[in-house]
């Protein structure tokens, strides 16, 4: 019998519970707004919910205190998935369907054994994130990519979402980066196996003289190569940094400025790609300019301000040292009228082209100019 009443006491928890995220996400979305903008503190907002809770839906003082309870790790978290959030071992999050969470563990993907109980709390937890990032999931911006910068101390949270709209099946679609606000230095780096001593000191040096892309697939570690590399930059050097989400920060440089593209949508003509800021990057006082990851036009601006004797660094997809070269020229093309061999030629004034596979420094490659008779970069392998 006592099993039964509590059985019972979690089933009406757990309803109170869903009635009040209704509530604020339907009825007080004011307050969840005010709270992303900092215009309501945390102990305002959940003195305000537990008031809202004890007139409109009043349970015993204990049901109450616990549902409050739950209410703040959904709403300062991420519900069920702030356990995978808060491991430092997992670095992918992938919800597939309500009973199919996938992760990205120490490199290996493999099922996260936690669920959602069924398909609308999912979309009801979809409902929440987007209006606690203030994201539009309406038709018309059926496919979002928003950063979470605040929710959690350790990690910067960088998710894309697809609605069903465009999904062949019925379920949203969500990833989730987890990128380490306090990422690994150089020697850190070298202690995980990443490199030898050796080859991160050729990779600090070649970095300060000259421009270098580093380049391999997904999850690759290129961006933690170049988060790494980017700290052992003198102090007396100006670094602007342009990239799509804020994955890349600084921990320790004083003269280290970012700037991030915003996508436009339906209820904004508002936006900022990564072409633009890098056209404005060049207008800037800088020494070093460093794009997060190239994906298109701003490639041209790349290379012309690499061109012109500023120092430059990127990180790019490609399956080699020497193919990243080619992508490169690839990605400039749409927005130049320079011919492939023009740009191709151009590109010698990269030093360095580094190879990244599975979190290990597989190939450095030393430019070593363009040659005419062959068409084509000239390479020296040094790792």
């Amino acid at each position: 019998m006592k099993e039964t009443l509590q059985c019972n006491t979690e089933v009406c928890v757990e309803e109170s519970l869903r009635r009040l995220l209704d509530d604020y996400l339907t009825q007080k979305q004011t307050s969840l707004m005010q709270l992303r903008r900092g215009t309501l503190s945390r102990e305002a907002f959940l003195r305000e919910a537990a008031e809202h809770l004890h007139r409109y839906d009043p349970q015993p003082e204990e049901a109450e205190q616990e549902i409050i309870d739950a209410f703040e790790q959904y709403i300062f978290g991420y519900s069920k998935l702030s356990i995978l959030i808060d491991d430092p071992t997992v670095s992918d999050i992938r919800v597939i369907s309500f009973d199919n969470v996938r992760v990205k563990r120490e490199g290996r993907r493999m099922d996260a054994g936690i669920s959602f109980g069924t398909e609308k709390e999912y979309r009801r937890f979809i409902d929440y994130i987007a209006t606690k990032n203030q994201v539009n999931i309406s038709n018309l911006n059926a496919i979002q990519r928003f950063t979470d910068t605040e929710s959690h101390p350790d990690f910067i949270l960088r998710f894309t979402l697809s609605m069903p709209l465009v999904n062949t099946y019925s379920e949203p679609y969500l990833c989730i980066r987890k990128v380490p606000k306090s990422f690994p230095q150089m020697r850190t780096l070298v202690d995980k196996g990443m490199m030898d001593a050796e080859t991160a000191e050729l990779l600090v040096h070649r970095f300060r003289r000259g421009s270098t892309i580093i380049c391999g697939g997904n999850s690759s570690g290129k961006t933690t190569l170049l988060n790494a590399l980017k700290e052992t930059l003198p102090d007396d050097v100006a670094v602007l940094v342009t990239q799509q989400a804020d994955e890349l920060t600084t921990m320790y440089h004083p003269d280290m400025m970012f700037l991030h593209s915003l996508p436009g949508n339906s209820e904004s003509r508002v936006s900022y790609d990564l072409k633009q800021i890098s056209i404005a990057g060049l207008t800037m006082d800088v020494d070093f300019f460093i794009i997060g990851e190239i994906k298109g036009a701003e490639a041209l601006y790349l290379l012309n301000a690499a061109c012109t004797g500023q120092i430059c660094a990127a990180t790019i997809h490609a399956t080699s040292a020497d193919k990243a070269a080619d992508k490169l020229a690839d990605y400039a093309m749409y927005e130049s009228r320079y011919s492939r061999d023009e740009l191709m030629r151009m590109l010698d004034c990269f030093e360095t082209f580094v190879f990244m596979e599975h979190y290990r420094v597989r190939q450095i490659f030393a430019c070593k100019g363009w040659n005419e008779a062959r068409k084509n970069l000239e390479y020296e392998r040094l790792l």
